[in-house]
């Protein structure tokens, strides 16, 4: 049959193809969609038209007035999204107004029968189909994204998903076509282009196929962007490097995952190595290089010294402290500075911490026969710990300072020759014989007893000296400076919780360890004197840290210390301890290894038992994994790591007053310590 071209309004005749101008084309009131076409669906369709042209032509009837009249005009009674593709074309001037439009005469049927039938009888394409022909596009006829998203209307990060979704093995494409898998499900596949890998994640999945699930299975022997070795080398180094990273296109993946680990372990090693050179370089006798912190090194620690500054180094530093304080007067933050103000006051802060840094020096000695770890820190930082000595310069790290040895080989000498004399005199004079040995005990029990009674009435030494005494345990090696008989323990914690010592927590313990130890002085024969200089408010807080180094809260099998533990919740109590901040439920830390009825009890008391009654049925594994993600956020902790609610307030026992002063029990008078547990007694107090 004949086309038409028509510039006016056509006889009423019925299937004919005619060419109608775009502007002589109009909306039919009676079109059956009465929710308009979307934005994104007539770029789709302009795009489309304008490089394949019109596919599809429109359906339209004469327009006539109500005396039967033709306007000149048609109304498009099928195939209004492809008129306002045509006129979005021309508005752009891709065409004009007078365009010709192939369209379907139709006057023997019901327009809005069409309009109706044009949108339900059809059957849209399998999304499957859909993602194989825009991989097909890609690889037989080279075209990129960016030119199938033009020629389709759709952005170029469509068609990247719809091209790895197309990528997926052939075999999972089939079962997604036969509803065997969800496109969610999918998805989660298509997180890698290895088919192998997809069917072998595959077979192993069990009826829980949660689109999390099949993600972490897929990258089960990759490592996250967000690890601290991928952290520190950076995801240029390793492509560089010839790795390749996986990104999940279709979630947040915070920068996919590293696909070769042993590459990224190697990559981090050589950079620490380097930086351990950087390190060396400073005069020390080694540098060691290493992923994770040597904890069984076995080597003596020096710290750094006090160093008194130079005058020039003085004088500039009050003059920049000078500076910083007219410089940052009036603001409380960088933020509400000026530009220009906050890059100075940013330089005059790195200039004044460089001259603080003066301040402390490693002794000569320890550089030469002493090293330094570069490790990685759990951020993804270097952490650089100085000062180690291996035993064999242990001698050589630490002599003794010159003129001390001359002193100590005089008095030496000098005692000698007083011993001889005495021996002559002891020939002569018994008066000169030493006392014996149970007198010294006598006297010297005597001069206890006093030291106690005086260091009772005295807090403020006593503070000095239990502050002293702990110090030097804990600081120096095998010291024996303090004449307190309290021992601190520090029992180790690594083999007690794997990982526990590369924690974020660990590494705050650490710091504030290493804090003091760059203070006290390298000299266990100085400490008293440091003390006694500090502040009280300082003072209290080395007397806090070292009482905190000796917590031992651990529940063990064989170690059955009730009352113990009962004091360790009342610390938690009057602290406030808050666990959830540095420990979170999850399948390597609680979850995969408790039983089920735990997980599901975990469920019921940080989520909901809706939650919990979900989960039940599955295995062990899958069990854990979906009560991690539930668990994620919601604060939950198991009973051992909960802190007690503060107990009810008791009133104060009222002391006995004997003169002014408080009468303490004898020790006949000493209530029994051996009350059992479960008395409330005044033994539990007295521990």
């Amino acid at each position: 049959m004949n086309a038409v071209t028509e510039t006016v309004a056509a006889e009423p005749v019925s299937g004919v193809e005619i060419f109608v101008p775009l502007a002589k084309l109009k909306k039919s009131p009676r079109n059956a969609r009465k929710v308009p076409h979307g934005e994104a669906a007539i770029e789709a369709l302009a795009a489309s038209i304008q490089h394949k042209g019109l596919i599809q032509n429109l359906v339209v009837e004469p327009e006539v007035k109500e005396d039967g009249t033709p306007t000149g005009y048609y109304l498009v009674t099928a195939g209004e999204g492809r008129r306002l593709a045509m006129l979005l074309r021309a508005k752009r001037k891709q065409i004009r107004k007078s365009e010709p439009v192939r369209c379907w005469l139709d006057t023997a049927n019901d327009p809005a029968e069409i309009s109706l039938d044009e949108n339900v009888t059809r059957t849209p394409m399998h999304p499957a189909d859909q993602f194989e022909r825009f991989a097909e596009l890609s690889n037989d006829k080279g075209w990129g994204a960016q030119e199938i998203g033009a020629r389709f209307g759709v952005s170029a990060g469509v068609v990247k998903q719809r091209l790895r979704l197309g990528a997926v093995s052939p075999r999972l494409l089939q079962i997604y076509r036969e509803d065997g898998l969800t496109l969610d499900q999918l998805m989660a596949f298509a997180i890698t282009e290895d088919h192998a890998r997809q069917e072998q994640v595959f077979e192993g999945l069990h009826h829980n196929r949660e689109p999390w699930i099949i993600r972490r299975d897929m990258t089960a022997a990759n490592v996250p962007a967000d690890d601290r070795r991928a952290v520190f080398v950076g995801a240029d180094a390793y492509i560089e490097a010839g790795g390749n990273i996986i990104r999940d296109l279709f979630s947040e993946d915070q920068g996919g995952f590293f696909e070769d680990a042993g590459l990224l372990d190697m990559l981090a090693a050589e950079k620490l190595r380097e930086i351990a050179g950087e390190v060396q370089a400073e005069g020390w006798k080694w540098a060691e290089a290493h992923i994770d912190y040597p904890h069984a090194h076995g080597m003596r620690r020096f710290y750094p010294q006090t160093v008194p500054l130079s005058d020039a180094d003085e004088a500039r530093l009050e003059a920049l402290s000078t500076e910083h304080d007219e410089l940052a007067e009036g603001y409380s933050s960088y933020d509400e500075m000026p530009e220009e103000v906050a890059a100075k006051l940013e330089v005059v802060s790195d200039e004044i911490d460089a001259i603080s840094a003066k301040r402390y020096a490693y002794d000569a000695n320890v550089i030469a026969h002493g090293g330094a770890f570069v490790v990685l820190h759990h951020d993804g930082t270097v952490r650089i710990e100085r000062g180690f000595v291996r035993a064999e310069d242990d001698a050589l790290a630490d002599p003794k300072p010159e003129a001390e040895a001359d002193a100590t080989d005089r008095q030496v000498v000098e005692d000698e020759q007083d011993e001889d004399v005495q021996e002559i005199e002891e020939e002569d004079e018994e008066s000169g014989k030493p006392i014996s040995d149970s007198l010294t005990r006598d006297l010297s029990a005597h001069r206890t007893l006093a030291l106690r009674v005086a260091l009772a009435e005295q807090p403020d030494t006593a503070l000095i000296a239990l502050t002293h005494t702990l110090t030097a345990q804990l600081f120096y090696s095998y010291a024996e400076a303090g004449c307190l008989e309290v021992r601190p323990t520090v029992t180790p914690l690594g083999s007690h919780a794997d990982g526990i010592e590369d924690t974020p927590l660990a590494a705050r313990a650490s710091e504030q360890h290493e804090a003091w130890a760059e203070r006290i002085p390298r000299d266990v024969a100085d400490l008293w004197a440091f003390i006694v200089s500090l502040t009280d408010e300082k003072r209290i807080a080395l007397l806090a840290h070292c009482a905190a180094r000796t917590v031992n809260a651990l529940r063990l099998p064989w170690d059955r210390k009730p009352r113990s533990l009962q004091t360790a919740d009342r610390l938690a109590t009057a602290l406030a301890l808050d666990v959830t901040k540095d420990w979170t439920p999850t399948v390597d830390s609680y979850l995969g290894r408790v039983t089920k009825a735990h997980i599901v009890e975990a469920v019921t008391e940080g989520v909901s038992e809706d939650a919990a009654c979900r989960i039940a049925d599955m295995k062990k594994p899958d069990m854990a994994q979906a009560a991690e993600q539930l668990l994620a956020g919601t604060g939950w902790l198991p009973a051992i790591l909960r802190t007690p609610e503060p107990e009810a307030e008791q009133p104060a026992p009222v002391e006995a007053e004997n003169n002014g002063t408080v009468e303490q029990p004898s020790e006949a008078e000493a209530p029994d310590t051996g009350a059992q547990d479960g008395e409330a007694s005044y033994a539990v107090a007295a521990e």
